[in-house]
């Protein structure tokens, strides 16, 4: 059943992709964590003047796949994104993990 007019984002999720735990909730969840890391990626780089080819050269891979992280069309291993904030922009990346 679906609300009418939810009330709060939660509410909204659940009439939208399903409840808390479910497959399209679940892949909802996956996606919108990748655009996270895509815009901290994209952000990132900006903050640091550099372009995609300039980032792409200090870390000696393709630009385009600067781009497909950027885009959200790669998944991206912690170690590398490690090596973009650490080499590539000379940032400190810092994991969390919540129970």
């Amino acid at each position: 059943m679906k609300t009418k007019n939810p009330k709060t984002i939660n509410e909204l999720l659940d009439q939208n992709y399903g409840k808390e735990g479910t497959k399209t909730r679940d892949g909802f969840k996956q996606k919108a964590e990748a655009f996270m890391v895509a815009e901290l990626v994209k952000a990132s780089r900006k903050k640091a003047n550099l372009t995609q080819q300039q980032l792409a050269e200090k870390l000696e891979v393709k630009r385009s796949y600067i781009s497909k992280i950027e885009r959200a069309s790669s998944d991206v291993r912690i170690s590398t994104l490690r090596k973009i904030i650490e080499t590539g922009l000379g940032g400190k990346l810092h994991v969390s993990v919540e129970f």
